[in-house]
Formats: structure tokens, C-alpha cells, sequence
């Protein structure tokens, strides 16, 4: 008896006592992608504005009234075309009193000439004196450069005769006409009569800040050895309305100074625009591709975040299964990744689920990722 009550005595202190601790929690479960290199273009997504390839201001080089307009303003003309008249009539006049001149010089200088070789040969009998054969050969010369004087000034009257009909220096799209019919011109005026724009091909002006420029330049050294402004780097269009550009552009040059005001550079590069699509003046984005990088390394956005003190962060699952921090280095978006230049490797396992619970250095359990989502298209 004294025995069982000790038994039934036991088995309420065992009732009555705590419960066994349960296990300790393993370690937190994250999803992780293999980071892989692949072929990745090296591109800028720029602001510019479309400026003329070719610009004239019409002005007149004689003085006169405007006797008639040529052209439809708004139209596309061709080099050498006539856009105005002005009143030739006094033009006229001075080109042929300066063609009479000249016929006048030219028959004094054939009565010159006669008497200066007959004096020559009666010289040679004595019959004139020395003095009066070389009064007459001076007589000769001086008729001679009085031809020459005026077949300049016949030319001359010529050239502004000509300068009556208006012509267009370069062919493309004409302006506004700031005068017309009736309207007094003269030689030099500082108001252009019209403005011609050649623009086929037209020219696109990008701005990029000089410390982008150097990445860029850095990059492409890294990847291939081409600098920035190769005349092969090609060039994509966005219109302000978000619709692409159908016809792809070539980069022409970086400018070689530097904006004080705002630390940028201009790119200027030169799209084919047969259809007149492109006007001067229409802002648009230029997406510049200055290479390729056989080994781009891209990891999803929503594995980088940023540290206290700005700086991109990335967690990555080594090889004893431990979690570890690392410090990227991103060059841009692209989609829904950033392009890394530093701090992952092609076959990094990246953290991309999981990482809030996730702890420098202690260890996790990986488990497979879900399903990427699409890149959204460019």
C-alpha cells in the first residue's frame, strides 16, 4: 500500500508539472535565382530636341522693290530656285550703259594700238622722235587696262542683274515670307525675307550629365574597347506622343565641352526623315546603344534594396548554405532588373524571397522561387 501511494503520488507531480520545450525553429526558408551572364546592350535613355540639318535665312543682295513672290509658303523647294523678283529695270539700265562702255574702250583701244605700231616702225627711220613712240605705246597699255576696267564693271553690272531673281541657297522647307509684293528691300538688311530648313536628314540634340558620360565611356572600354561617339553606335526615337520613331538614327558626335551651368554634354546625332515626320524644335527621347556587353550581369528588382547610407544591397546564399550581404554596383534599369556592374558573379544564388527574415551570415533554407514576372516591353 505505502508503495502504491507513492506511484499514484508520482504521477501527480508529473501531471501537475511543466511542459518539455518544443523544438527550436529551423532556419528561415528563401527563394533564390542563379545569376547568369548574358548578352546585355549597353544603352542611354536620353532627353533631346530635333534642330535642322541645314539652315538658311534668305536676304536680298541688291536694293529694290519687290515685284513678285515665287514660292507657297509651307512647300519644299530646291537649291537655285527663284523666290522673289525685285524690279530690274534700273539693274538693267546699269548693265547696258556699263556694256557700251566696254565697246567704247575697245574701239579707243584698236586706235591705240594702230598708232603705236606705226610710230614703232617710223621710230626706226627717225621720222617720229623716241618720245612720241613711247607716248603712243602708253597711250596703247592705258586703253588696254580701260578694256579690262570695263569688262569688270560689265560683269559687275551683270552679277547685280542677276541678284533681281531671289534664289533659294539650299533646297528643303520654306517659311513665312516677312515681305511681300510692293514691299522696298535693300542690300544687307538685317530682316531675312524668308528661312529655309533642310530637313531630310535632320539632326537630334541629346543632353547626358559628364558623369554618366564617363560611366559610360568606362563601361564601354570594359566591354569592348569603343568609346562613346563611334560612328556606328545607332540611335532609337520616341515621339512626345510615346509612339516610336520608325526610321533608326546614327550618333554623330559628343560635344567636346562640358555645359558650366548644368555639368552636361550634347550628342548630336542624324535621322533619315523622308516623310518630314520630324519638325525642328519637337522634344523627344533618345535611346542611344553604344554596345553590347557579352556578359551583363541582371538581377531582379525586388533583391536590391539600399542600405542607411544609399548604397544598393543584395543578399546571396554561399556555398555552407549561409545567407551573405553584398554591395552592388547598378548601372540602370532594365525592365523589371537592374544591370549590375559589381558585386554579383554569374552563378551567385540571389536571394529574391524571404530576405527580411534572412540574417548575415546564419544559415537558410532554400526553396524554389516562384515564377519570374515579364519584363514589361520597352
Amino acid at each position: 500500500m505505502r508503495n502504491l501511494a507513492a506511484a499514484w503520488a508520482a504521477l501527480g507531480l508529473v501531471a501537475c508539472g511543466t511542459k518539455p520545450a518544443p523544438p527550436p525553429p529551423g532556419p528561415p526558408a528563401v527563394s533564390v535565382v542563379t545569376i547568369r551572364a548574358e548578352p546585355e546592350p549597353l544603352e542611354s535613355d536620353l532627353p533631346g530636341r530635333t534642330s535642322p540639318y541645314e539652315v538658311s535665312d534668305v536676304r536680298p543682295q541688291v536694293s529694290g522693290i519687290i515685284q513678285s513672290r515665287l514660292f507657297t509658303e509651307g512647300s519644299n523647294v530646291r537649291a537655285g530656285q527663284v523666290l522673289y523678283r525685285i524690279d530690274p529695270a534700273p539693274y538693267q539700265a546699269a548693265y547696258d550703259q556699263a556694256v557700251a562702255q566696254l565697246a567704247n574702250a575697245r574701239a579707243s583701244l584698236i586706235t591705240t594700238r594702230l598708232k603705236s605700231q606705226r610710230y614703232a616702225d617710223m621710230v626706226k627711220i627717225n621720222a617720229v622722235s623716241h618720245q612720241d613712240a613711247d607716248d603712243a605705246r602708253a597711250a596703247a597699255d592705258e586703253a588696254a587696262a580701260g578694256v579690262q576696267q570695263q569688262a569688270a564693271a560689265v560683269e559687275s553690272a551683270r552679277i547685280n542683274l542677276a541678284y533681281t531673281k531671289v534664289t533659294a541657297p539650299i533646297g528643303g522647307r520654306i517659311g513665312t515670307s516677312t515681305f511681300t509684293r510692293g514691299a522696298l528691300v535693300t542690300n544687307g538688311q538685317a530682316s531675312a525675307l524668308t528661312t529655309i530648313s533642310k530637313l531630310d536628314p535632320i539632326y537630334v540634340d541629346v543632353t547626358q550629365t559628364a558623369d554618366e558620360l564617363l560611366t559610360l565611356r568606362n563601361e564601354m572600354a570594359r566591354v569592348s574597347g569603343k568609346g562613346v561617339g563611334a560612328p556606328s553606335v545607332p540611335v532609337r526615337l520616341q515621339l512626345g506622343d510615346g509612339h516610336d520613331y520608325p526610321l533608326g538614327g546614327r550618333l554623330q558626335f559628343t560635344d567636346v565641352t562640358v555645359d558650366q551651368n548644368t555639368g552636361s554634354v550634347t550628342l548630336r546625332a542624324i535621322f533619315p526623315n523622308p516623310q518630314a515626320v520630324l519638325l525642328p524644335g519637337m522634344y523627344v527621347r533618345a535611346h542611344v546603344v553604344e554596345g553590347i556587353d557579352a556578359n551583363g550581369i541582371l538581377a531582379p528588382q525586388q533583391a536590391v534594396t539600399h542600405d542607411e547610407k544609399g548604397r544598393a544591397t543584395a543578399l546571396v546564399v554561399d556555398a555552407h548554405g549561409r545567407a551573405q550581404a553584398r554591395i552592388l554596383t547598378i548601372a540602370g534599369a532594365v525592365g523589371n532588373r537592374w544591370r549590375v556592374t559589381d558585386g554579383l558573379a554569374p552563378g551567385d544564388r540571389l536571394i529574391v524571397g524571404g530576405a527580411a527574415n534572412a540574417k548575415p551570415g546564419a544559415p537558410v533554407k532554400v526553396v524554389a522561387a516562384p515564377a519570374p514576372a515579364a519584363a514589361p516591353a520597352n
